[in-house]
């Protein structure tokens, strides 16, 4: 499954929606709280919205969130989204160190990172990609409180397989997302260049103006 990039931040209605610029799964879901102007959008708000940051995300299939809407009660997905949250959170504390330190001892974090993780069951699948045979993993989602590995993983998978000089926020003004440099020269500087890159050429335009 593939993400599925969103433009806008909002909806004409206002509803926030998320944004998919970080070019890893776990920067995306950092990036499901942003601060555009110094206001903070909640795109995890609720567990509906969870379900469908998770299908969008390339993470959950629609058919797997759907049995879990119709199975679990609002008060299980509430709370999986407010679990997700403070893991959001923690995760970008963690992050923050990480990237600024790589080598430090991490054992506290890893910990409680493989505390959740620990939580993933899945099952396996022979399946055909056009003449061989592959074993594909699902994961098997009990309830609510597993969706968290769901986000957990590729919180893992960026510690162990990224360089942290690459996890890299943005250079814009009032820009708080993330992202992960995967250019060849290394020199990204913005989530966006059509947002956040355009308005610094514009910016820089003026001040040259002036």
């Amino acid at each position: 499954m593939k993400a599925v990039p969103l433009k806008t931040a909002l909806t004409p209605e206002g509803s926030a929606q998320p944004l998919f610029l970080g070019g890893h799964p776990a920067l995306d879901f950092l990036n499901t709280l942003y601060g555009p102007g110094g206001r903070q959008v909640e795109t995890i708000g609720s567990g509906s919205a969870y379900l469908d940051w998770l299908v969008a995300a390339g993470l959950l299939d629609t058919v797997a969130s759907a049995r879990l809407a119709r199975r679990l009660e609002d008060e299980a997905l509430e709370a999986a989204a407010a679990e997700a949250r403070k893991f959001r959170e923690w995760a970008r504390n963690w992050l923050l160190r990480w990237r600024a330190a790589p080598r430090r001892d991490y054992g506290d974090e890893l910990s409680a990172l493989n505390k959740v993780l620990a939580r993933e069951t899945c099952y396996r699948e022979v399946v055909a990609t056009g003449k061989d045979l592959t074993v594909k993993a699902h994961p098997r989602l009990e309830g609510a409180e597993s969706l968290l590995v769901l986000v957990a993983g590729p919180v893992a998978a960026l510690v162990t397989e990224e360089q942290p000089a690459l996890v890299r926020s943005c250079a814009g003004a009032d820009c708080s997302l993330w992202f992960l440099d995967r250019t060849k020269a290394h020199r990204r500087l913005f989530c966006s260049a059509a947002a956040c890159g355009n308005r610094a050429k514009v910016a820089a335009f003026r001040a040259r103006r002036r």
